[in-house]
């Protein structure tokens, strides 16, 4: 972390009014927002291991150049946006305002009214029939702003949205011969659970509804759900225990395949897209170091990956943040 551009003493914010963000496309101020949210949040995790307060420092100056210029998000992806950055945003400035006390009030108090004015509006909308890795992203960030504003209501609906999300997006044999259909939604038969889950028709065991889209984004929605837990495991309600065995059998059949075991005929007609980021160091940690699960095959594949870097969109450094976590259940 220390080594990444992100940690440099001299990072300069490109903060923007208008965030508009096509489809798989967007403007500078996109890429910029997404990258400036992660400094300041590596800025806040080198405050915090290494005392030095230049760093915090640098993590607020990043934080005060956006909230006293962003204004509104835009165009198809902003939801999406304005959850990569907001759940990052939201970590940063936890850390900072729990422990450095130099950041004046009322820009903090600008901060909690930049996250409520520009952020809130998408991450909190109806996505029903979108591809699940958008309300689990957007559920990640309205957890993560609920808690730095403390805003009990927020928090509460964020709870409500995992748990109706996450059963719709992994399977497990209990829930029946087919997936849970996507909550509030349209796609409810058979043909139409089969489109929205890109073809697949065989469900076994912790397949995904995006698992023959690509591994990219069951990894970013894996690492979403294992951020929302998380940060609800330390407000005192244990999500994870909820849907321990759907999140144990969904990161264990990922693994599996990114590992580079062969994948048979029924899943994706063979051909799977082993594009997984450096996602499962949240959810291993509690399933395995702290409610003692055996997930070998995400042992390892967390082994290989590490130390875990950056996705660049709102995954950074779990390695360092999580990886034997020692903080008991």
């Amino acid at each position: 972390m220390s080594a990444s551009a992100y940690a440099a003493r001299d990072y300069t914010p490109h903060p923007a009014r208008t965030v508009a963000c096509a489809s798989n496309a967007g403007t500078d101020a996109c890429v910029a927002e997404r990258e400036d949210a992660i400094a300041a949040y590596t800025q806040a995790l080198m405050w915090s291991v290494s005392g030095d307060a230049a760093y915090a420092r640098r993590s607020v100056a990043i934080m005060d150049a956006w909230s006293g210029r962003v204004k509104e998000h835009t165009r198809d992806d902003a939801d999406l946006q304005t959850a990569w950055a907001g759940s990052t945003w939201a970590r940063a400035a936890e850390i900072v305002h729990a422990g450095y006390p130099a950041w004046p009030g009322p820009r903090v108090q600008r901060f909690k009214w930049m996250l409520r004015k520009a952020y809130l509006p998408e991450v909190t909308s109806k996505v029903l029939d979108y591809n699940g890795n958008w309300e689990l992203a957007m559920t990640d960030a309205t957890m993560s702003v609920a808690v730095f504003l403390e805003d009990r209501a927020l928090y509460e609906e964020a709870v409500r949205r995992y748990r109706a999300r996450v059963p719709a997006y992994f399977y497990p044999a209990s829930d029946g011969a087919l997936p849970k259909p996507p909550p509030g939604g349209t796609v409810k038969s058979a043909d139409q659970l089969a489109t929205y889950w890109f073809g697949q028709r065989t469900y076994r065991d912790g397949v995904g509804q995006e698992t023959c889209r690509n591994f990219l984004h069951i990894g970013y929605s894996l690492a979403a759900t294992a951020h929302i837990a998380e940060t609800a495991w330390h407000q005192g309600l244990d999500l994870y225990r909820e849907e321990a065995d759907r999140l144990t059998a969904a990161l264990e059949f990922h693994a599996r395949y990114q590992l580079g075991a062969t994948a048979p005929r029924w899943l994706c007609g063979g051909q799977v897209k082993r594009t997984m980021g450096p996602d499962v160091e949240a959810a291993l940690n509690h399933l395995r170091g702290r409610m003692h699960r055996s997930l070998p095959q995400t042992e390892k594949l967390a082994e290989r990956q590490r130390p875990a870097g950056t996705d660049d969109l709102f995954v950074a450094w779990e390695t360092l943040t999580h990886a034997g976590n020692p903080t008991p259940v």
